[in-house]
């Protein structure tokens, strides 16, 4: 017999949920969610009727139906004809706007399209270099007849996008042949290839920084990997990192000072990397894989000097650990800091690279540099997933990766504009917020005045915005401290989100119960479950 809970049960669990910060209906929605979302109501439970927890809260009735009926257009309740509502998580279909009220349906499948009136800060991506992109996908089919009388397939990579990338290598100080390269639909295509082949075992450790790239976290656990997360040293009150502590594994919330840099505004160059606590974990730990995102990195946006670099490489190879480099972001260099490539230190150094961030996500283009003898395993491997990528797309992307500063000076003074607007609207409207300054990269990651990351997503939705929860950047729940703020709109719509930021922050603030039942969720699998790139 299916479950049903009472509305005596129901009623201690809500506890003091109406405070008068919003409707009476939309506060116990709040709270009904949430207890759906945290487990203690159950899956497929039968909540009390309308009139019964009206009786039991002391309520109208109509006060309740509202309530149920925001949660069922949510997602959270569904219920048939003649049938008492159920609690359920929102379907895996198509995103939808909300109702009257402007509720969002929250969508538990990644990679949905972004409702009407909702602007996006879960994804850290620009849109197309528009007249760029079309030109280099005109060329592209003028050279297509020439390879239509193939088959098609090519695991490796058309030769035209691998002789561009490895040239681009070669002109940055890494001599690179078109063997050593295979082209991917992206960087994440390219991260499941070298796990496939290098950390395929069940329980294998791969050593990550902490924070890191959620992707690359969901991928490596999803290979059936251990991540061994390296906490990143917040800056230290005087200018300096606290480096030297040894210290690895999660960080909870991340230390809890920032130093101060331009304009009040902490500086990534403080904190950097914590080598010593590396250093310790590939020493201690022998992990098979190292996932590093050494420029701008992602969230932080850090650029780690050429001396760690060479720091790093050193000890990856003492302990028998493949160093994997994420360079997606390499080419987002705002303030032109100078820096080699992590290959230009070790020749066993994987690393991996794409369009995405620098000309257009929608390209699907990435590749894997590495030696040759390791490209053919890669190549084995990626047979097993797919048996190559879209012709044209590969014609197209050599000719902008063969002319790859085109579009580059351009948005790169629209990015600078972008951050500099984000960080005077934080310090303007979110005054408890301390953010790092990038020198580089698509985001600025924030520490928030309270662990209230979670609670900002669940809500942000509710005033127009879609946030990535600073957990999802974590392993075991760590980063409720910590929200990711992408500056990749236009400023209007910058202003517009952090105002909306302020009103969800503000809703908490004057909402007590709602704050507590929202600040405690640690578990990776909370809410809202979107797509963040």
């Amino acid at each position: 017999m299916p479950i049903s809970l009472t509305p005596g049960s129901l009623a201690r669990q809500l506890g003091e949920w109406n405070v008068g910060a919003a409707p009476a209906y939309r506060e116990l929605a709040d709270v009904v969610r949430l207890l759906i979302l945290d487990g203690r109501i159950a899956l497929d439970v039968a909540l009390p009727s309308e009139r019964s927890l009206a009786v039991s809260l002391g309520i109208s009735r109509t006060t309740v139906t509202s309530a149920y009926a925001l949660l069922r257009e949510q997602g959270f309740l569904s219920s048939g004809q003649g049938s008492r509502s159920r609690s359920c998580i929102p379907s895996q279909g198509p995103a939808h706007a909300g109702g009257p009220d402007g509720a969002l349906r929250l969508s538990g499948a990644p990679g949905l399209a972004v409702p009407d009136g909702i602007l996006d800060l879960a994804y850290a991506s620009l849109p197309a270099s528009g007249e760029v992109v079309h030109r280099a996908f005109a060329a592209a089919l003028t050279e297509l007849p020439a390879l239509l009388p193939g088959f098609g397939y090519d695991a490796l990579g058309v030769g035209p996008l691998r002789e561009a990338i490895a040239a681009r290598y070669t002109a940055a100080g890494v001599p690179t042949k078109a063997g050593q390269i295979l082209v991917t639909s992206g960087a994440q295509h390219a991260l499941n290839i070298v796990l496939r082949t290098l950390a395929g075992r069940s329980g294998t450790k791969v050593l990550v920084e902490h924070p890191s790239y959620p992707n690359a976290l969901d991928a490596i656990r999803a290979a059936g990997c251990r991540p061994v997360p390296v906490a990143m040293p917040a800056p230290g009150p005087t200018g300096t990192g606290r480096t030297g502590t040894g210290h690895t594994g999660t960080a909870g919330n991340g230390a809890s000072h920032q130093g101060i840099g331009h304009h009040g505004v902490p500086h990534h160059g403080a904190g950097g990397w914590d080598f010593e606590a590396m250093e310790s974990a590939l020493l201690q730990q022998r992990p098979a894989m190292a996932y590093v995102v050494p420029d701008f990195h992602n969230p932080t946006g850090r650029l780690m000097p050429d001396a760690q670099r060479r720091r790093l490489v050193k000890a990856a190879a003492a302990s028998g650990t493949v160093l994997v480099v994420d360079e997606t972001l390499r080419e987002l260099n705002l303030d032109g800091a100078d820096s080699a490539p992590m290959a230009a230190f070790s020749p066993a150094v994987v690393s991996l690279g794409s369009l995405s961030k620098s000309h257009w996500a929608g390209l699907r283009t990435g590749w894997i540099r590495a030696s040759e003898p390791l490209i053919q395993r890669f190549a084995a491997a990626r047979t097993t997933l797919d048996l190559g990528g879209p012709v044209v797309e590969q014609l197209a992307a050599a000719h902008l990766v063969n002319a790859i500063a085109e579009p580059l000076p351009a948005r790169l003074a629209a990015l600078r504009e972008n951050r500099d607007t984000l960080l005077e609207l934080v310090r303007e409207h979110l005054p408890g917020w301390e953010p790092e300054r990038p020198d580089g990269g698509l985001s600025l990651w924030c520490r928030l005045p309270a662990p209230i990351s979670t609670a900002l997503a669940v809500v942000a939705p509710d005033v127009g915005i879609r946030l990535a929860a600073g957990p999802r950047f974590g392993v075991g729940g760590a980063f409720e401290q910590y929200l990711r703020l992408p500056f990749t709109l236009p400023p209007d719509q910058l202003k517009t989100a952090v105002l909306a930021l302020r009103a969800a922050q503000d809703r908490l603030e004057a909402s007590p119960q709602l704050r507590r039942e929202l600040a405690g969720r640690r578990d990776l699998t909370g809410p809202p479950a979107v797509a963040i790139a």
